[in-house]
């Protein structure tokens, strides 16, 4: 899709060939066109790079205001931060016709065709490409449903038990990033949500973390990492530049963050973490903990009141999720369990509550009004 460039886009072109023009001027020239002796023999891409016929095919720009130039097969990443630029070879990406970043997705279209690719290693999933006109526009007779007569497809729809205002949903964990985004989990799926004006959005977990977990019990995120939990492993990602399993994960969760004094934890059900803080608190049954993250494997556990038997996940936020959220003025600490949304509006207020208070409906924190 073709749009006009916004002037910090031009400006960082007109920067990119000001840089490499600087880097690598044009060194003068004897009489027969030669360059002079001593002089550096310019690079011929720069050259041909900045030169007035030059243009690119597709641009896009990543999560960290990284530009991704496409040109052929070759690509050039220009980073507008550090103004530095590198060129890599994505042979599975080839030839972009356009490109484009949405809900941390980077999609390349090619005619009617396009792929998802990786933004970091330039690895596309299998099954790609598809048809643009089963996914991205209203064609008579097509869609993911139709395609290949096999009613399959990467569909941000799916049954009644990852409906987002179903009343049999059931999530399982909630989180939030160091970008904004905040997920909610459910079975093999998740939820995304950027902006209000994106809405919430539904892909597989294999989708975003192919190394992470079939299903996620309890996340949260810390110091541009996200924790992901299925039982008594933990899986870490780096956030930065999409999301890459650090090395040695996943491990057992005692081995990252310890255990309470005295007890084996088979598994825990929530976890969350406010914003600004390294304070880790963990769900497990009827019991309540807190510890440091800073202390790793040997943070000690500190017990604390709360008044439920049990919760499902948990999530801790700066901002309101939208005007049909229990927080819709404001930050909250929302609890959800089966069916039943609980908001407070800080730790403290957990900890001192002697009774539940009125639940709201848990579709609601997904922007349902019914």
């Amino acid at each position: 899709m073709a749009r006009v460039l916004g002037a910090p886009v031009a400006l960082g072109l007109w920067s990119l060939c000001w840089s490499l023009a600087i880097a690598t001027p044009l060194p003068p020239t004897s009489a027969h066109g030669n360059v002079a002796e001593g002089e550096t023999k310019p690079d011929p891409d720069v050259t041909e790079r900045c030169s007035d016929g030059w243009s690119f095919d597709a641009t896009t720009l990543d999560d960290n205001g990284t530009m991704l130039f496409f040109k052929g097969d070759r690509e050039w990443f220009w980073d507008l931060a550090t103004g530095t630029m590198k060129e890599r070879s994505w042979p599975a990406v080839g030839n972009c016709s356009s490109a484009l970043r949405w809900l941390g997705r980077y999609y390349c279209f090619q005619g009617n065709q396009f792929l998802r690719f990786d933004p970091v290693r330039g690895e596309v999933p299998p099954r790609y490409p598809r048809d643009v006109r089963d996914y991205f526009m209203p064609c008579p007779g097509r869609g993911h449903g139709h395609r290949n007569g096999t009613g399959h497809g990467n569909s941000t729809h799916h049954g009644p038990e990852y409906m987002r205002c179903s009343p049999h949903l059931v999530l399982s964990a909630l989180t939030s990033d160091n970008h904004g985004a905040t997920y909610a989990f459910s079975g093999t799926h998740y939820w995304r949500l950027d902006t209000s004006r994106d809405g919430w959005h539904s892909w597989p977990i294999a989708h975003q973390w192919p190394q992470g977990p079939s299903a996620v019990d309890a996340a949260f995120s810390w110091e541009e990492k996200l924790y992901l939990v299925q039982g008594t492993q933990v899986y870490v990602f780096l956030t930065k530049g999409g999301y890459t399993l650090v090395s040695g994960y996943p491990k057992r969760l005692e081995k990252e963050v310890g255990t309470p004094h005295g007890i084996i934890l088979d598994s825990v059900d929530a976890a969350f973490i406010c914003p600004g803080s390294s304070r880790l608190h963990i769900m497990a049954g009827r019991r309540l903990w807190w510890l440091d993250l800073k202390s790793g494997a040997q943070a000690t556990w500190t017990e604390l009141p709360w008044p439920h038997e049990k919760v499902d996940g948990a999530l801790c936020m700066e901002k309101s999720l939208g005007p049909n959220s229990c927080s819709a003025n404001g930050p909250g600490l929302y609890l959800i369990h089966g069916p039943n949304l609980y908001c407070y509006s800080d730790v403290e207020k957990l900890n001192a509550a002697k009774a539940l208070p009125q639940p709201q409906n848990v579709t609601s924190l997904l922007g349902c009004t019914h």
